[in-house]
Protein backbone atom coordinates (compact mmCIF):
# COMPACT_ATOMS: atom_id res chain seq x y z
CA UNK A 1 0.00 0.00 0.00
CA UNK A 2 1.03 3.34 -1.12
CA UNK A 3 2.17 5.13 2.31
CA UNK A 4 0.66 8.57 0.77
CA UNK A 5 -2.22 8.33 2.56
CA UNK A 6 -0.33 8.07 5.77
CA UNK A 7 0.35 10.73 8.13
CA UNK A 8 2.99 11.30 11.27
CA UNK A 9 1.79 13.59 13.96
CA UNK A 10 3.97 14.19 16.79
CA UNK A 11 3.19 15.20 20.96
CA UNK A 12 5.51 17.90 22.17
CA UNK A 13 6.79 14.53 24.33
CA UNK A 14 8.06 12.78 21.16
CA UNK A 15 8.93 14.79 18.87
CA UNK A 16 12.69 13.77 18.22
CA UNK A 17 11.43 10.23 18.49
CA UNK A 18 8.68 11.31 15.50
CA UNK A 19 10.83 13.17 13.84
CA UNK A 20 13.23 10.20 13.39
CA UNK A 21 10.42 7.81 12.50
CA UNK A 22 9.30 10.17 9.49
CA UNK A 23 12.80 10.28 8.15
CA UNK A 24 12.68 6.19 8.41
CA UNK A 25 9.59 6.26 6.85
CA UNK A 26 9.95 9.35 4.33
CA UNK A 27 6.78 10.64 5.27
CA UNK A 28 6.80 14.12 6.31
CA UNK A 29 6.14 15.00 10.11
CA UNK A 30 2.76 16.72 9.93
CA UNK A 31 2.39 20.15 10.27
CA UNK A 32 0.23 20.77 13.91
CA UNK A 33 0.47 22.66 16.81
CA UNK A 34 0.16 21.64 21.04
CA UNK A 35 0.05 24.97 23.04
CA UNK A 36 -1.38 26.61 26.05
CA UNK A 37 -4.00 29.64 26.67
CA UNK A 38 -3.01 31.91 29.68
CA UNK A 39 -4.75 29.81 31.79
CA UNK A 40 -2.90 26.50 31.02
CA UNK A 41 -5.91 24.74 28.58
CA UNK A 42 -4.62 23.25 26.13
CA UNK A 43 -4.88 24.47 22.54
CA UNK A 44 -4.45 22.01 19.71
CA UNK A 45 -4.09 23.26 15.98
CA UNK A 46 -3.62 20.93 13.05
CA UNK A 47 -2.28 23.02 10.30
CA UNK A 48 -3.52 20.59 7.14
CA UNK A 49 -6.10 18.40 5.53
CA UNK A 50 -6.60 14.50 7.42
CA UNK A 51 -9.44 13.82 5.62
CA UNK A 52 -9.44 10.52 4.73
CA UNK A 53 -5.98 10.09 5.54
CA UNK A 54 -4.77 7.16 8.01
CA UNK A 55 -3.21 9.26 11.04
CA UNK A 56 -0.57 8.17 13.47
CA UNK A 57 -0.21 10.08 16.78
CA UNK A 58 3.32 9.42 18.30
CA UNK A 59 3.19 10.85 22.26
CA UNK A 60 4.72 9.53 25.23
CA UNK A 61 2.77 9.76 28.51
CA UNK A 62 5.99 10.84 30.33
CA UNK A 63 6.03 13.03 33.50
CA UNK A 64 4.26 15.62 33.65
CA UNK A 65 1.93 12.99 32.55
CA UNK A 66 -1.24 14.42 32.81
CA UNK A 67 -0.06 17.21 30.94
CA UNK A 68 1.01 14.88 28.14
CA UNK A 69 -2.17 12.43 28.43
CA UNK A 70 -4.44 16.05 28.17
CA UNK A 71 -2.39 17.08 25.10
CA UNK A 72 -2.65 13.75 23.52
CA UNK A 73 -6.88 13.20 24.28
CA UNK A 74 -7.22 17.17 22.35
CA UNK A 75 -4.94 15.74 19.67
CA UNK A 76 -7.11 12.52 19.09
CA UNK A 77 -10.40 14.52 19.10
CA UNK A 78 -9.60 17.12 17.19
CA UNK A 79 -8.27 14.24 14.18
CA UNK A 80 -11.38 12.03 14.98
CA UNK A 81 -13.74 15.73 14.38
CA UNK A 82 -11.12 16.54 11.30
CA UNK A 83 -12.35 13.29 9.17
CA UNK A 84 -9.23 11.26 9.28
CA UNK A 85 -9.91 7.62 8.01
CA UNK A 86 -8.58 6.08 11.41
CA UNK A 87 -6.48 7.33 13.82
CA UNK A 88 -3.84 5.51 15.77
CA UNK A 89 -2.35 6.49 18.91
CA UNK A 90 1.43 5.54 19.44
CA UNK A 91 2.69 5.74 22.54
CA UNK A 92 5.97 4.84 23.51
CA UNK A 93 6.10 5.09 27.17
CA UNK A 94 2.11 4.41 28.61
CA UNK A 95 1.43 6.78 31.94
CA UNK A 96 -0.49 5.18 34.66
CA UNK A 97 0.69 1.58 33.72
CA UNK A 98 1.89 0.53 37.44
CA UNK A 99 -1.76 1.21 38.71
CA UNK A 100 -2.70 -1.97 36.71
CA UNK A 101 -4.57 -3.41 39.48
CA UNK A 102 -6.58 -2.95 43.06
CA UNK A 103 -3.97 -3.24 45.47
CA UNK A 104 -6.14 -2.08 48.51
CA UNK A 105 -9.87 -1.43 49.00
CA UNK A 106 -11.84 1.30 46.84
CA UNK A 107 -7.86 1.91 45.31
CA UNK A 108 -8.90 2.70 41.38
CA UNK A 109 -7.45 0.71 38.21
CA UNK A 110 -5.98 3.91 37.05
CA UNK A 111 -4.07 1.80 33.71
CA UNK A 112 -7.81 0.76 32.74
CA UNK A 113 -9.42 4.37 33.21
CA UNK A 114 -6.89 5.77 30.76
CA UNK A 115 -7.31 3.66 27.98
CA UNK A 116 -11.09 4.61 28.59
CA UNK A 117 -10.01 7.90 28.09
CA UNK A 118 -7.84 7.08 25.02
CA UNK A 119 -10.69 5.07 22.88
CA UNK A 120 -13.60 7.89 24.22
CA UNK A 121 -10.88 10.71 22.64
CA UNK A 122 -10.81 8.67 18.98
CA UNK A 123 -7.87 6.36 19.50
CA UNK A 124 -8.99 3.59 16.96
CA UNK A 125 -6.04 1.53 17.61
CA UNK A 126 -2.85 1.79 19.90
CA UNK A 127 0.67 1.07 20.03
CA UNK A 128 2.55 0.60 23.23
CA UNK A 129 6.53 -0.05 24.02
CA UNK A 130 6.89 -2.45 26.84
CA UNK A 131 3.80 -2.20 28.64
CA UNK A 132 4.54 -2.50 32.89
CA UNK A 133 2.09 -4.93 32.90
CA UNK A 134 1.17 -7.25 29.62
CA UNK A 135 -2.56 -7.37 30.64
CA UNK A 136 -3.07 -3.67 30.25
CA UNK A 137 -3.78 -4.45 26.21
CA UNK A 138 -6.77 -6.14 27.63
CA UNK A 139 -8.35 -2.96 29.12
CA UNK A 140 -8.88 -1.86 25.34
CA UNK A 141 -11.93 -2.43 23.46
CA UNK A 142 -10.14 -1.57 20.40
CA UNK A 143 -6.51 -3.05 18.35
CA UNK A 144 -3.47 -3.39 20.48
CA UNK A 145 -0.28 -3.59 19.40
CA UNK A 146 2.46 -4.00 22.03
CA UNK A 147 6.00 -3.70 21.28
CA UNK A 148 9.22 -4.57 22.67
CA UNK A 149 12.65 -2.78 23.36
CA UNK A 150 13.99 -5.98 24.31
CA UNK A 151 15.42 -7.16 20.84
CA UNK A 152 16.76 -3.64 19.87
CA UNK A 153 18.35 -3.33 23.32
CA UNK A 154 19.87 -6.57 23.40
CA UNK A 155 21.43 -6.13 20.37
CA UNK A 156 22.93 -3.02 21.47
CA UNK A 157 24.50 -4.55 24.07
CA UNK A 158 26.01 -7.00 21.96
CA UNK A 159 27.62 -4.32 19.70
CA UNK A 160 29.38 -2.55 22.51
CA UNK A 161 29.67 -5.38 25.26
CA UNK A 162 30.02 -8.48 23.59
CA UNK A 163 27.92 -11.68 24.65
CA UNK A 164 28.87 -15.00 26.02
CA UNK A 165 28.94 -16.93 29.52
CA UNK A 166 31.15 -13.89 30.81
CA UNK A 167 27.80 -12.22 31.62
CA UNK A 168 24.61 -12.68 33.70
CA UNK A 169 21.63 -10.79 32.71
CA UNK A 170 19.48 -9.97 36.48
CA UNK A 171 15.89 -9.86 37.00
CA UNK A 172 15.77 -6.68 39.87
CA UNK A 173 12.86 -8.83 41.03
CA UNK A 174 10.38 -11.93 40.49
CA UNK A 175 7.88 -10.03 38.33
CA UNK A 176 10.47 -9.39 36.19
CA UNK A 177 12.17 -12.75 34.57
CA UNK A 178 10.42 -13.28 31.65
CA UNK A 179 11.53 -9.60 30.31
CA UNK A 180 15.20 -10.86 31.87
CA UNK A 181 15.38 -14.42 30.03
CA UNK A 182 14.27 -13.08 26.73
CA UNK A 183 17.60 -10.67 27.44
CA UNK A 184 19.61 -13.17 28.44
CA UNK A 185 18.56 -15.75 25.89
CA UNK A 186 20.12 -12.78 22.99
CA UNK A 187 23.32 -12.52 24.70
CA UNK A 188 23.78 -15.86 25.12
CA UNK A 189 24.12 -15.23 29.16
CA UNK A 190 23.09 -16.95 32.31
CA UNK A 191 19.90 -16.01 34.17
CA UNK A 192 19.95 -14.61 37.83
CA UNK A 193 17.31 -12.82 40.09
CA UNK A 194 16.97 -9.95 42.99
CA UNK A 195 14.61 -11.44 45.83
CA UNK A 196 13.64 -8.60 47.73
CA UNK A 197 12.22 -9.10 50.91
CA UNK A 198 11.48 -6.30 53.80
CA UNK A 199 11.55 -7.42 57.63
CA UNK A 200 9.00 -4.92 58.73
CA UNK A 201 7.08 -2.04 58.06
CA UNK A 202 9.02 0.79 57.04
CA UNK A 203 12.60 -1.28 57.37
CA UNK A 204 15.24 -1.55 54.82
CA UNK A 205 14.85 -4.39 51.75
CA UNK A 206 16.98 -7.00 52.19
CA UNK A 207 18.42 -8.22 48.53
CA UNK A 208 19.25 -11.62 48.30
CA UNK A 209 20.50 -12.96 44.72
CA UNK A 210 19.39 -15.99 43.63
CA UNK A 211 21.77 -17.55 40.71
CA UNK A 212 25.47 -17.09 40.36
CA UNK A 213 27.07 -13.73 39.42
CA UNK A 214 30.76 -14.35 40.95
CA UNK A 215 33.61 -13.33 38.99
CA UNK A 216 31.09 -12.13 36.14
CA UNK A 217 29.63 -8.47 34.61
CA UNK A 218 25.91 -8.17 35.55
CA UNK A 219 23.67 -6.54 33.96
CA UNK A 220 20.47 -5.72 35.47
CA UNK A 221 17.37 -5.89 32.89
CA UNK A 222 14.32 -3.84 33.69
CA UNK A 223 11.09 -2.11 32.02
CA UNK A 224 11.72 1.24 33.62
CA UNK A 225 13.94 3.14 36.00
CA UNK A 226 12.16 5.78 37.79
CA UNK A 227 13.42 6.84 41.08
CA UNK A 228 16.10 4.29 40.61
CA UNK A 229 16.21 3.56 44.53
CA UNK A 230 15.39 -0.50 44.22
CA UNK A 231 18.34 -0.65 41.09
CA UNK A 232 21.12 0.86 43.00
CA UNK A 233 20.39 -1.04 46.15
CA UNK A 234 20.57 -3.88 43.74
CA UNK A 235 24.10 -3.20 42.31
CA UNK A 236 24.97 -2.98 45.38
CA UNK A 237 23.95 -6.59 46.45
CA UNK A 238 25.46 -7.98 43.09
CA UNK A 239 28.50 -6.52 43.93
CA UNK A 240 28.48 -7.77 47.49
CA UNK A 241 28.19 -11.11 46.04
CA UNK A 242 31.71 -11.30 43.69
CA UNK A 243 30.01 -9.58 40.69
CA UNK A 244 32.89 -7.87 38.75
CA UNK A 245 31.20 -5.47 37.26
CA UNK A 246 27.40 -3.77 36.64
CA UNK A 247 25.12 -2.06 33.65
CA UNK A 248 21.73 -1.58 33.79
CA UNK A 249 19.43 -1.77 30.73
CA UNK A 250 16.35 -0.41 30.65
CA UNK A 251 13.32 0.68 27.85
CA UNK A 252 11.69 3.78 29.94
CA UNK A 253 14.11 5.74 31.41
CA UNK A 254 11.52 8.27 34.09
CA UNK A 255 14.33 8.99 36.13
CA UNK A 256 12.43 10.75 38.20
CA UNK A 257 13.47 12.31 41.96
CA UNK A 258 16.84 11.85 42.96
CA UNK A 259 17.03 8.92 40.18
CA UNK A 260 20.33 10.77 37.98
CA UNK A 261 22.02 11.92 41.08
CA UNK A 262 21.42 8.25 42.36
CA UNK A 263 22.96 6.52 38.95
CA UNK A 264 25.69 9.01 38.64
CA UNK A 265 26.83 8.43 42.49
CA UNK A 266 26.59 4.59 42.18
CA UNK A 267 28.73 1.98 41.29
CA UNK A 268 26.74 1.48 37.81
CA UNK A 269 29.39 1.44 34.87
CA UNK A 270 27.06 2.44 32.09
CA UNK A 271 22.67 2.76 32.03
CA UNK A 272 21.51 2.08 28.40
CA UNK A 273 17.57 2.81 27.55
CA UNK A 274 15.67 3.63 25.01
CA UNK A 275 14.08 7.05 23.87
CA UNK A 276 10.31 6.51 24.26
CA UNK A 277 11.19 9.13 27.22
CA UNK A 278 13.21 12.39 25.98
CA UNK A 279 16.09 12.69 28.49
CA UNK A 280 16.97 15.43 31.10
CA UNK A 281 19.74 17.74 30.35
CA UNK A 282 20.80 16.47 33.72
CA UNK A 283 20.79 12.91 32.41
CA UNK A 284 22.85 13.32 29.58
CA UNK A 285 25.16 15.39 31.15
CA UNK A 286 25.69 12.21 34.05
CA UNK A 287 28.05 10.18 31.26
CA UNK A 288 26.72 7.49 32.60
CA UNK A 289 23.27 7.17 30.24
CA UNK A 290 23.27 5.76 26.84
CA UNK A 291 20.48 6.34 24.54
CA UNK A 292 19.09 3.58 21.93
CA UNK A 293 16.78 4.53 19.86
CA UNK A 294 13.37 2.58 19.00
CA UNK A 295 12.49 4.77 16.14
CA UNK A 296 13.17 1.77 13.96
CA UNK A 297 11.05 -0.78 15.95
CA UNK A 298 8.52 2.18 15.99
CA UNK A 299 8.26 3.07 11.96
CA UNK A 300 8.27 -0.76 11.10
CA UNK A 301 5.08 -1.74 12.96
CA UNK A 302 3.66 2.04 11.53
CA UNK A 303 4.55 0.57 8.03
CA UNK A 304 3.04 -2.89 8.77
CA UNK A 305 -0.40 -1.21 10.39
CA UNK A 306 -0.23 0.86 7.56
CA UNK A 307 -0.31 -1.99 4.63
CA UNK A 308 -2.46 -4.58 7.05
CA UNK A 309 0.95 -6.58 7.64
CA UNK A 310 1.76 -8.68 10.47
CA UNK A 311 3.43 -6.62 13.16
CA UNK A 312 3.91 -9.57 15.68
CA UNK A 313 6.07 -11.01 12.83
CA UNK A 314 8.33 -8.19 13.65
CA UNK A 315 9.63 -9.85 16.78
CA UNK A 316 9.93 -13.35 15.31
Amino acid sequence: MSLSNLKIFAGNSSIHLANEVSRLLKVPLGNSQVNAFSDGEIQVEIKESVRGKNVFVIASTCPPVNQHYMELFIMLDAFKRASSAHVTAVIPYYGYARQDRKVAPRAPISAKCMADLLTTAGADRVVAVDLHAAQIQGFFNCPFDHLFATPTLARAWKEHMGAGEEFVTVSPDAGGVERARAFAKRIDSSLAIIDKRRSGPNEAKAMHVIGDVAGKIAVIVDDMIDTAGTLTQGVDSLLRNGAKRVFAVATHPVLSGPAVTRIFESKLEKVFVSDTIPLSEAAIASGKIQVISVAPVLSEAIKRIHDHDSVSSLFD
